[in-house]
């Protein structure tokens, strides 16, 4: 195998063809620990082909789903740290150290953080026919008939799970949790009306809010979002720093060179800023992308640890 050296692979980015590369990686896998469809294996599989001409080499989409994430990602913890394994995540990550017993790793040791690719708020959204119009709607709805307001998630010891929670404890109400083993079961409740309200990635909602069969109530970001510039962020509703994020990042085994990192890192972002790739992402998921470095991933990681531990551990919430 070529041997790397920080200098060669930062020579070679700006000089050398593609083919230069072929011999020095392997065969590479990009694991995706959820069903194929999801936001996740999206993103992956919108990367592969750019991802594979630019690093001279074959990379697969191996979707490893079960257990929120775990299975497939205990299977790239425990890879060897040769470059050919490599970790897709969404947000679940980082709660399921707390909703999960016995995970097989060690989610901060077992896994170095590569690329922080993006965020996106979570949506409340509503069957058009209920009278939740505004965020406020729902909070008095259920200070008038506590245990009667219902939301869908797409599953226990989810973030959007765990948002809910600590949502309804700041708004001193509670609500009655339906989990769902996915999006898809939780979007087709919501728009049959059998929930009363559904939290859900904005890749989930938007195209249902645009087509007219569920009403945005409320956004979790920072802002609002182009494509739902009509519906409030929860604090603009009278919850002042309140925010959760959808969001994607990519981890490597524990000792992964930090050439291999640093080069696979700066190929796999180059790709998510292709055109056509980009503009999905941004447009059509409404994806802030960060693209930013393994440290400020590992950071935010730590962060969403921490932030979710506590909510996790203050209402005992655990997974399926």
């Amino acid at each position: 195998m070529q041997a790397f050296t920080r200098r060669s692979l930062v020579l070679g980015a700006m000089a050398a063809p593609v083919s230069a590369y072929a011999q020095a990686w392997p065969t590479i896998r990009l694991v995706v620990p959820y069903p194929p469809a999801g936001s996740t294996d999206v993103m992956a599989r919108l990367v592969q082909p750019e991802l594979q001409r630019r690093l001279g080499t074959t990379v697969i989409v191996e979707n490893r789903p079960g257990a929120s994430g775990s299975i497939g990602t205990a299977s790239v913890a425990k890879s060897p740290p040769d470059g050919s394994s490599w970790l897709f995540v969404f947000d679940n990550h980082a709660a399921n150290p707390f909703v999960l017993n016995n995970l097989p790793f060690d989610t901060e040791r077992d896994l170095d953080p590569v690329l922080f690719i993006g965020t996106a708020p979570y949506v409340l959204a509503t069957n058009p026919t209920k009278p939740f119009k505004m965020l406020a709607d729902v909070i008095a709805a259920a200070r008038a008939k506590p245990d009667t307001v219902s939301y869908g998630s797409v599953g226990s010891g989810s973030v959007g799970h765990l948002a809910m929670a600590l949502l309804s404890k700041q708004a001193g109400v509670r609500l009655v949790h339906v989990p769902y083993r996915g999006g898809g079961p939780a979007m087709n409740d919501a728009i049959a009306g059998h929930v009363d309200l559904l939290i859900g990635s904005t890749a989930l909602a938007i195209p249902q809010i645009q087509a007219g069969t569920i009403r945005g109530v409320a956004q979790t970001g920072r802002a609002r979002t182009a494509a739902l510039g009509m519906v409030p962020t929860v604090s603009e509703s009278g919850f002042p720093n309140f925010e959760a994020y959808a969001w994607w990042g990519v981890f490597a085994p524990a000792g992964t060179p930090a050439e291999m990192i640093t080069r696979f890192a700066a190929e796999l972002a180059a790709s998510l800023r292709e055109p056509r790739i980009a503009t999905q992402l941004t447009e059509g998921q409404q994806v802030t992308m960060a693209l930013s470095s393994s440290q400020e991933l590992r950071s935010f990681l730590a962060g969403q640890m921490k932030t979710w531990g506590a909510v996790a551990r203050e209402f005992d919430i655990k997974g399926e």
